[in-house]
């Protein structure tokens, strides 16, 4: 199901906002975010990914890394 989301809620949310920074200040501020405020996001923009450290031990035996983490959201955002 689809929501749709003006440009006014956009501006507001967090989550929104860094899918407009430059890719510079998109990695300056993704570098500051904990690994659990990346997971979040990533949880929140792909339901259907495997990050949660419980679910991603289940699946691959591991856990989502910082680094891969940012990786991730860049390649998101910028598709």
């Amino acid at each position: 199901m689809y929501t749709y989301v003006s440009e006014e809620e956009k501006l507001r949310h967090p989550y929104y906002k860094i899918m407009e920074l430059s890719d510079d200040k998109l990695q300056f501020e993704l570098k500051s975010w904990t690994r659990e405020d990346l997971i979040d996001w990533l949880v929140w923009n792909d339901r259907n990914g495997v990050y949660r450290d419980e679910d991603s031990i289940s699946e691959f035996n591991n856990i989502l890394g910082k680094d891969e983490a940012i990786s991730i959201i860049t390649r998101h955002i910028q598709e």
